[in-house]
């Protein structure tokens, strides 16, 4: 800026109130505006990002951490947060924390140590502490996909418990009578809220609900426990008539199960998940499906965590917003 300054023979305060846009506001003549940004191009200036942080306390950078960047639905959330993060003119710094407790805590702790102004997560089983230390702290912050009941934040998720209702009622309906369902992180509130309405659904048709059709895997060795899961189903219940899946990567996961052992899946079972991968229509184009809204669901926490930050300080605004949303259900069989 003083080179700036010097070329064009102004203060280097006046050069300063140009660039940061507040020429108008400091009533500095539309001629000279146009002579400090000339003379900024010719000169190929950039200004100094951590100075600029350290003055005004603002990166206009988020964080976002997810479990799995090689999830489609948390891939797709990602894309919709960066690009409402963008028309926001913020920019995004992503990372992945496997569900694993101490690489999401090292996330939460780098991200806060680069200065970024709010964090958006998708937490793990492990995150109560974390969290809890957000909120004490004042950290703008926003969770979806998952949350923690006992704890008041801001969040954005879905009508999970709907979803695994109303999948497994509609395979009643087209006659199921031995749906078996495959759990993942069953600790994690969104994966209690499905197999809920998988349980309701099964009540209220007046089912009796059968250990032997319900499987728990974790999310570390999932791949591999589904596989055995589906083998272990197979043989207790081999009249099992219906699955209705409570993610879409043991649906994947399934499918591949199926396949190696020579199962016509789709003419065997009526089957049901939440959300789905474009190869899915394909493989299994009779399988309903209950959409996740990942771009809404992007947006809505851009949007939740900004208004965090416009109220950052004022103790009157300090109010923690809810949404939840509705999932789109598709029946194709």
């Amino acid at each position: 800026m003083q080179d700036i300054a010097d070329l064009l023979g102004l203060s280097r305060t006046t050069v300063s109130w140009v660039l940061s846009g507040k020429g108008d506001e400091r009533h500095i003549s539309r001629e000279t505006q146009d002579r400090v940004l000339k003379g900024a191009a010719d000169l190929d200036y950039k200004p100094n990002l951590i100075a600029k942080t350290l003055r005004m306390g603002k990166t206009h950078t988020i964080g976002l951490i997810i479990p799995s960047i090689e999830d489609q639905f948390y891939s797709e959330v990602a894309k919709a947060v960066e690009f409402e993060a963008y028309k926001q003119g913020y920019t995004l710094t992503l990372g992945s924390s496997e569900s694993e407790k101490d690489r999401e805590s090292n996330l939460i702790q780098l991200f806060r140590d680069k200065l970024i102004d709010g964090l958006i997560i998708a937490p793990t089983k492990y995150s109560r502490k974390e969290i809890t230390n957000l909120c004490r702290q004042d950290f703008p912050f926003v969770l979806f996909d998952r949350y923690f009941p006992e704890l008041d934040t801001n969040y954005v998720i879905t009508d999970d418990e709907r979803a695994g209702y109303m999948l497994t009622r509609h395979l009643i309906e087209k006659g199921c009578r031995k749906i078996a369902t495959i759990n993942i992180n069953k600790h994690l509130e969104v994966t209690q809220r499905r197999m809920e309405g998988y349980r309701r659904a099964l009540r209220e048709s007046g089912i009796e609900q059968n250990p032997n059709l319900i499987a728990d895997v974790e999310f570390a060795t999932y791949r591999s426990d589904a596989a055995g899961a589906i083998e272990r189903i197979l043989v207790l219940e081999p009249d099992v008539d219906g699955f209705c899946f409570i993610t879409h990567i043991l649906a994947i996961e399934a499918i591949n199960c199926f396949h190696e052992h020579g199962i016509d899946f789709n003419n065997r079972f009526k089957m049901g998940c939440v959300h789905e991968v474009p190869m899915m229509k394909i493989v299994a184009p009779k399988m309903s499906i209950a959409r996740l809204p990942a771009d809404e669901i992007g947006r809505q926490a851009v949007r939740l965590l900004l208004a965090s930050l416009k109220k950052a300080g004022n103790a009157d605004e300090q109010r923690t917003r809810k949404v939840v949303l509705p999932m789109e259900l598709i029946y194709r069989d």
